[in-house]
């Protein structure tokens, strides 16, 4: 058995979305970041059904990288975290580090990780040091790692950097699950032993907008909440708790009430009737909360649909890649 903490070779996966004007200095400098390592490397490029020329890219790259490079072709838009997964399930490193292709976190951090994961932990996490982002990015990375840290109890500064490494393990853990809905940081945290976070440096983005609009921050957020949690489906549980509660006080208050002061305090009755709906509202929202537990029960075992499907793998031999999954 070899020593665990060694690293023999390095697998770089790198997710693609519309990033054609990156791409030519994303390889050359991550190819010179990963021949700094002076150990064997795969750099695994994921094309996220990219509407421009991302695809031809990548996989000219690959037909004359030598086995360097390996293009992954998805057939359509699945999201960043599908895109790594299908990357990772073709990775043979000991070590495998994700990294963004829109070069905000620069590839020559690569060798700090390796650095780190030799020194026998499981997950190197990054923080981005003075964050080149809008103040609304900022923000909402903030609310979603505060969400993170009390889901999970994980005490990870920064899970918004998709500049990570993984030891082997790790990754063949991540790929028997089979959650549709997949936060890959969290997911490498529950099966972790050891993490660190390391501080990198963190860059302007010199190419295109960022793929996470609006639309796309509100959609993490509601997959956060749905795949780390069912506190929100019992929540309807404790609200119809607290307000059948209160009808039911009230319902003996207003009892006590028109035996002290007469019938004619009681509104003929009207009062009573609110805390006898309030008692029925309650019970509903006990009962939506626990349907609403059993369905998240029912969803949680059952979304086993395939998260990706890749169409085309560039540049990786048939014989690469069979004992992925293996310790």
């Amino acid at each position: 058995m070899h020593d665990l903490t060694s690293v023999r070779k390095v697998s770089i996966v790198i997710p693609v979305y519309n990033e054609r004007e990156c791409l030519p200095e994303l390889l050359e400098r991550t190819s010179a970041a990963c021949r700094l390592l002076e150990r064997d490397y795969e750099i695994i490029l994921v094309d996220d059904g990219s509407a421009d020329d991302s695809a031809g890219i990548l996989t000219a790259a690959a037909e004359r990288s030598g086995g360097r490079i390996v293009a992954v072709l998805l057939n359509r838009n699945y999201g960043q975290h599908a895109a790594v997964m299908a990357g990772l399930s073709q990775a043979d490193g000991d070590v495998i580090i994700t990294l963004d292709a829109d070069l905000q976190n620069p590839p020559e951090e690569i060798p700090r990780l390796i650095s780190a994961a030799e020194q026998g932990y499981d997950v190197v996490g990054t923080v981005r040091d003075n964050r080149q982002d809008s103040l609304f990015r900022k923000g909402c990375s903030r609310l979603i790692n505060r969400l993170i840290q009390r889901a999970t109890g994980k005490g990870m500064e920064d899970y918004g950097c998709m500049l990570r490494a993984y030891r082997r393990h790790i990754v063949a853990a991540m790929l028997d699950c089979h959650e549709r809905s997949t936060f890959i940081p969290i997911l490498a945290n529950i099966f972790a032993r050891r993490t660190v976070e390391i501080r990198v440096s963190h860059s302007e983005r010199k190419f295109g907008d960022s793929k996470y609009g609006l639309l796309k921050l509100v959609n993490l957020m509601f997959d956060l909440i749905t795949c780390l949690t069912t506190t929100p489906l019992r929540l309807l549980s404790v609200l119809g708790s607290l307000i059948a509660c209160s009808g039911f006080l009230l319902a003996v208050t207003l009892v006590v009430l028109r035996c002290i002061l007469g019938p004619d305090w009681a509104a003929e009755g009207v009062f009573m009737l609110f805390a006898i709906l309030f008692m029925f509202v309650g019970a509903q929202f006990i009962g939506l909360g626990l349907l609403g537990e059993y369905i998240g029960r029912i969803y949680n075992d059952v979304r086993a649909r395939p998260r990706y499907f890749i169409q085309q793998v560039t540049g990786k031999t048939p014989l690469q890649g069979v004992n992925r999954n293996m310790l």
